[in-house]
């Protein structure tokens, strides 16, 4: 049933992101130049890596993402219109629309075993964490919103939380943790860093 409510919401929208897609990435071309996407491995359900594209917000280079992040980019971050080349991955079956966010590989050996329950369902471009704060929390407590999600799944709650990220994306909060242009780099939970018996 999920994954045709996935398939349904996404066709049936597609008249209304399909053109607003185009002028983003003729924005981001634009204003950014090349490459018009962002690409990078992250894990999926059951961990299985995939690669998420999104459009680029950041200016090529090294250093921090906050000085790399530019205005351009960040109002694409607050409108969430970076995040619209993941409905392609909904439709291939490797996103849902809704479900925990789909992070970097590299993270998959730091979670504690309660934190990998987030990957018992497919990753999603909206989740229960991002509408209870976003990227205003701190990793834990995204991580619990994440199990939460896994442990009482359910049509019903899919649907109130399209309906509520539709709310916060309107009104554009929880884009960023504080002093960071988005999240800190997770490094792991003390539990997943203790020494294992």
């Amino acid at each position: 049933m999920k994954r045709f409510l996935d398939l349904f919401l996404v066709l049936l929208t597609a008249p209304l992101w399909l053109p607003v897609l185009g002028v983003t990435a003729l924005a981001v071309r634009l204003a950014l130049g090349r490459p018009v996407c962002f690409r990078q491995e992250r894990a999926g359900w059951q961990g299985r890596p995939f690669l998420l594209i999104k459009f680029r917000t950041m200016r090529p280079g090294a250093g921090p993402d906050k000085e790399r992040l530019t205005p351009f980019g960040r109002w694409l971050r607050a409108a969430s219109l970076d995040e619209l080349p993941e409905l392609l991955h909904v439709l291939r079956g490797k996103m849902s629309l809704v479900g925990p966010r789909p992070l970097p590989v590299r993270y998959l050996p730091r979670y504690t075993a309660a934190q990998a329950r987030r990957h018992e369902v497919r990753p999603g471009l909206t989740g229960w964490a991002q509408v209870n704060g976003r990227n205003a929390l701190g990793w834990e407590e995204k991580f619990r919103l994440d199990v939460w999600y896994v442990e009482h799944r359910s049509l019903g709650l899919d649907l109130r939380i399209l309906a509520l990220t539709l709310w916060h994306v309107l009104r554009g909060r929880g884009v960023a943790a504080t002093g960071h242009a988005t999240m800190p780099e997770f490094k792991g939970s003390e539990d997943s860093r203790a020494p294992r018996k």
